[in-house]
């Protein structure tokens, strides 16, 4: 066997390996509270430590082990993007923009705040940490809330409403904060703000047109290419079409200079609007458990094992800042409206962050780590699995006392 088949043999295990491991980490944490995220960044994390000792990763592996880990990426955020009620929630807008406003504000000025005056990063480093903790991630709370029978309430459709834009607002500022980015590595704005401000109109420009496109793409072309491989053949060759088409919309972004972060996401909006296409999401699920495990591996894999003593402290305060910051920020706004206590439910089921939080953070740890430290890298991570393990127990007693159910008139 020649050395390149060897290689290429080790990857083929490896990836057997992880796949394997990943599904019972899933399996394992389904009888907990504890999401499977959480098992997957500690796996990637332990696999970077056998590593440091075996030396099993060669080039090829780690070369497709990112590539996976992009996959997984594409999948989370198409999913995200598909999920969302894009419709329904343009006509709750007016209700959900105060509270939405309200989240982006506090949580990422206090993201902002804790980062740039007690933790000391540079005023850069600090708005994407602020960025990152804008983002919010239900999927955990929902599930309970469903079960409680509640996420048919007034509140529930609230929560979800405010959560789709927390997620929205969040992609679209961290891709203007790397848009200016090549503007900002020394920190010093100077006389820079001439070409700043070109950037920003720049991307507003690309970001309508993309906009523009998506929403064309969505009203013209998506419904009839649906239904026609919907009519040809039975599930799964009709959702395969379907991932193909996002693949390559988020392939657009990424040539356009956005990323493949957001053209995933608004491939999934595309497409959220079609009934038909979201009833074949069951066909999209087998893609989505393969490939979205390798995304939050890949985070673990990037976690530097000599900085996570360092990444401990940070992450204790940010992940103050992290679940003060929702909470507060939901508070304020539904407390005149719907009483202290529901205001307080929603808080605390807007507190965990996961995907979109991490797709920033990472951008920013391959930026460099003068945008991002590995420190502050695994500080986030910690903020991550501490708010998504920490959070669902607190809704889970709330929803239990059936605050929900005073619904306001």
């Amino acid at each position: 066997m020649s050395e390149i088949e060897a290689n290429y043999a080790v990857v083929v295990l490896v990836i057997g390996l992880i796949v394997f491991l990943s599904m019972l980490v899933k399996s394992g944490l389904e009888r907990t509270m504890v999401p499977p995220l959480v098992g997957f960044l500690i796996l990637g994390f332990l696999i970077r430590l056998a590593d440091s000792r075996l030396n099993f990763l060669n080039q090829e592996c780690q070369e497709i082990l990112g590539f996976l880990a992009k996959l997984g990426l594409i999948t989370l955020l198409f999913r995200v993007g598909l999920e969302s009620n894009l419709a329904g929630l343009l006509k709750q807008l007016r209700r959900a923009s105060v509270v939405w406003a309200s989240n982006v504000l506090v949580s990422g000025a206090l993201g902002f705040a804790t980062a740039f005056y007690v933790l000391d990063f540079s005023w850069v480093t600090s708005a994407v940490v602020g960025c990152a903790l804008t983002a919010t991630s239900v999927g955990f709370s929902v599930a309970m809330w469903e079960e409680a029978g509640a996420l048919q309430s007034k509140s529930g459709e609230l929560l979800i409403d405010v959560a789709e834009l927390d997620d929205i607002s969040a992609i679209v500022i961290m891709a203007l904060i790397f848009a200016v980015l090549p503007n900002l590595e020394n920190g010093d704005l100077g006389g820079r703000w001439p070409v700043i401000a070109e950037t920003v109109a720049l991307f507003l420009l690309k970001l309508g047109a993309f906009g523009a496109f998506c929403y064309l793409f969505s009203r013209f072309i998506e419904p009839p290419m649906t239904g026609y491989f919907g009519n040809l053949k039975a599930a799964p060759d009709p959702m395969l079409v379907v991932v193909a088409v996002a693949f390559m919309i988020a392939a657009v972004a990424g040539l356009v200079a956005f990323s493949l972060a957001i053209g995933a996401f608004f491939a999934g909006l595309v497409f959220s609007r079609d009934p038909q296409a979201v009833k074949m999401e069951a066909s999209f699920l087998p893609l989505y458990e393969l490939f979205s495990p390798f995304f939050f591996i890949g985070i673990g894999l990037d976690l530097d094992p000599g900085s996570m003593k360092a990444a401990l402290g940070l992450g204790s305060v940010l992940l103050a800042a992290a679940a003060g910051g929702k909470i507060l920020a939901n508070v304020i706004p539904l407390w005149p409206m719907a009483g202290a206590e529901k205001a307080l439910l929603i808080g605390v089921s807007m507190v965990p962050r996961a995907e979109i939080a991490m797709v920033i953070m990472d951008k920013g740890l391959k930026a460099g780590h003068w945008l991002v430290p590995p420190a502050l890298f695994g500080a986030m991570v910690v903020v991550v699995a501490g708010t998504c393990i920490l959070s669902p127990p607190v809704v889970s007693s709330l929803l239990k006392r059936g605050l929900w159910k005073k619904e306001e008139s």
